[in-house]
């Protein structure tokens, strides 16, 4: 969801993106609820952090906190690390209608998290 939300609010001034230090695939969930809002993430990929040793990243971005204590130490000498812990709905074990909720909830919160990051760090 992040991948797809920076993506939105940078309007391609930026690059984004997105791997973890484990792949999983796309959840469904998480995709269903970007095309609530009309962002479609159907097309992305689980890639793992490894894929991208390479690149010289001007900003990290960490959003859980297994993450931030396990993500690699990237060859970008002079990149930010910003960490930001948003809760998991893939963990939530409830009705449709809750989880739904939950994964709404989450991506409102990256959403206004992307948009704030996007104005500081990206916008010209």
């Amino acid at each position: 969801m992040a991948h797809g939300l920076l993506n939105y609010f940078a309007g391609g001034q930026a690059n984004i993106y997105s791997a973890g230090i484990e792949t999983h695939g796309l959840n469904p969930k998480a995709v269903a609820a970007m095309e609530r809002i009309g962002i479609d993430i159907s097309h992305h990929q689980s890639n793992h952090v490894d894929e991208y040793m390479s690149i010289e990243f001007d900003y990290i971005i960490t959003v859980c906190d297994h993450a931030a204590e396990n993500c690699p130490v990237f060859p970008s000498k002079s990149a930010v690390r910003i960490h930001q812990n948003f809760s998991d709905p893939s963990k939530i074990e409830d009705t449709a209608e809750i989880v739904e909720a939950a994964f709404d909830q989450t991506r409102n919160e990256i959403s206004e998290f992307s948009e704030n990051f996007v104005k500081s760090y990206i916008a010209s």
